[in-house]
């Protein structure tokens, strides 16, 4: 199975349906960010701090790569608060959502549809900052991620990330939603291509759900690192009990900053 191909559907058609990660903004939030008031989040609850960006409230002549950041966002902020902004996305339906929002407010957007492991079609050293919300749990390995995000960034560039606990993926969640009961079912790292029994898997692929990985924190983290970047800022956050009954046990997401070296 391709998975990049399997999962770029499976995200169209929940964007279709509607979600929490696929509601374009208002417009009124879009004209507070090109008054100078803005923020946007790696994770669900916490904003990423000011000091994260290399110019803030004004991101004029900030070149920004949004790495798998659709729905109508993150992207139009950056664009109201002055950025040259190119979304780079899997989803078509997440895309065309970044698209919409620009052009319904006259901002330029470069908008291009593909796997965020493969870069390939943008220059070396040309953006300021990478922003990834939390994506590479959709992503098999992460290798290649960071080493693309540390070529297309300039010398001294921001890599903004966001991540899932791995943690998370040991639970039963089915078994936990029923009952309350968090039963510890699974290895890590976790991949419901690999660590589901074949019965589950061709459940979640007949529902057409996006298919995930754990990803440790050592290839979250550590493989930053190790494509070049050195890690200069971290923070955890949580969800929500309508998303998971573990919410409240431990910190279910975390963001990192991180400079090209």
């Amino acid at each position: 199975m391709n998975l990049f191909e399997y999962n770029r559907n499976a995200w169209n058609v929940q964007s279709l349906e509607g979600c929490r990660w696929s509601t374009p903004l208002e417009d009124a939030v879009i004209r507070k960010a090109q008054e100078g008031k803005w923020s946007v989040r790696l994770t669900p609850n916490r904003d990423v701090p000011e000091r994260w960006f290399p110019a803030y409230p004004n991101l004029s002549g900030v070149r920004i790569l949004a790495l798998a950041s659709g729905g109508g966002q993150q992207v139009p902020v950056f664009a109201a608060a002055g950025a040259d902004v190119a979304s780079f996305e899997g989803s078509d339906v997440q895309l065309g959502k970044d698209e919409e929002a620009c052009a319904r407010h006259h901002f330029p957007l470069k908008a291009i549809q593909g796997d965020m492991a493969d870069l390939s079609e943008l220059p070396d050293g040309f953006f300021d900052l990478v922003f990834n919300p939390v994506s590479n749990v959709f992503a098999e390995d992460l290798v290649p991620i960071w080493r693309e995000c540390h070529r297309v960034l300039r010398p001294g560039g921001r890599l903004l990330c966001g991540f899932t606990n791995p943690a998370f993926f040991l639970f039963d969640h089915a078994h936990l939603e029923e009952t309350g009961e968090a039963l510890v079912v699974h290895r890590l790292p976790y991949s419901d291509v690999d660590s589901c029994d074949e019965e589950t898997l061709s459940d979640l692929i007949e529902s057409q759900q996006i298919l995930e990985h754990s990803h440790s924190w050592e290839a979250q983290i550590g493989g930053q690192c190790d494509a070049g970047f050195a890690i200069l800022g971290f923070y955890e956050d949580d969800w929500d009990e309508e998303s998971t009954r573990l919410q409240g046990w431990m910190p279910m997401f975390a963001a990192t900053l991180a400079e090209k070296r």
